[in-house]
Formats: structure tokens, sequence, C-alpha cells
């Protein structure tokens, strides 16, 4: 579909109500155009619509009128250089971007996160910023759903095998 098309739809699902439909499509078309800041731009605003401060921040990032308070809080939840590279989701050279200023954001991010981590780092090589202890972890430090799930797997698998195993105790002295 083209650009066009999906942000005439993006416009008719917030004027319907439909936020999460939209935040969707706009998620996918920075997949897709990662070196538009319009796009960036307008995810933030919807972002803006939950009051995410955090998300706000992050797709305005690159922007130079970006909201102080908001890219506080997108630091703070993405407390690592290389947590930043990752959920800024921008692909390839820094000079892709369409300004200055983002070009300058994208390039003192890279640095700030190859000086952390000791080696350099490549926007195209998301393993290249993978920092050891941050692999299976949220952002915030927390599990991520499948190592929760994974955990609750563990635990019905504990609870099974004590349940059949006091039954056989209980059958023995019937």
């Amino acid at each position: 579909m083209p650009l066009s098309e999906t942000l005439a739809r993006v416009e008719t699902d917030l004027a319907a109500g439909r936020v999460p439909v939209a935040r969707q499509r706009l998620r996918g078309l920075v997949s897709s155009f990662p070196y538009d800041l319009t796009l960036r731009r307008r995810l933030a605003e919807v972002y803006r619509l939950y009051g995410d401060a955090a998300e706000a921040g992050r797709w305005m990032f690159l922007e130079e009128d970006r909201d102080a308070e908001e890219t506080a809080a997108f630091e703070a939840r993405y407390g690592s250089p290389g947590w930043r590279m990752k959920a800024l989701a921008w692909r390839g050279p820094e000079a892709l971007a369409a300004t200055p200023f983002a070009q300058a954001q994208l390039l003192g991010l890279r640095t700030a996160c190859a000086e952390e981590l000791g080696h350099p780092v490549d926007w195209d090589a998301p393993a290249s910023y993978s920092e050891p202890e941050e692999q299976g972890k949220s952002p915030a430090g927390h599990s991520t759903v499948g190592g929760v799930l994974v955990g609750v797997g563990c635990l019905v698998v504990v609870l099974a095998f004590l349940a059949v195993w006091i039954r056989g105790v209980v059958a023995l002295f019937e």
C-alpha cells in the first residue's frame, strides 16, 4: 500500500477513535521508512494521545524542537545508549538523516554506545550494540513476556509433579 494511502488511513482511524490501529500503522510506516522524520513526528503525536511521554520522546528524539521532558522520559526508560539505538529503529548511516540536527543526534548516540561498550557499533548490526546483561530483559530491567511464560510453565510442571506425588502417597495409605 502506498505511503499516502496508509497516511490517509491513519487519519481516518484517528478521526474514528481507533488510536491503537493508527499507532500500529504508523509504527509500520516508520519501520518501512526509517528516514522520514515526519512519520516519526506523527507517531509521537499519537503517543501523546496516550499520555506516554517516553514514547513521544523516543519518536521526537531526532527533532530539534523536541520537548525536553519527553526526551528525559525516553532516556530514563531506555537507560543505556544501546537500548536507545534499538528503540530508535534507525537503519543505515547517519548521513541519511534529513537534518543536520538528526545526524548529530544519531552520531552522538552511536558514539556514546561505542564508548560504553568499548567497541565500534553499527546501526545496521544490532548485535554490535547488544549488551550481554540486557539479553532477556526489557528496557526497564524487567523480565520479558517470554521469560515470564517460561517461569509460569516451569511452575505448572512442578505443581503437577507434586500433585501426582501427593496423590500417590495418599493412595498408599488408603
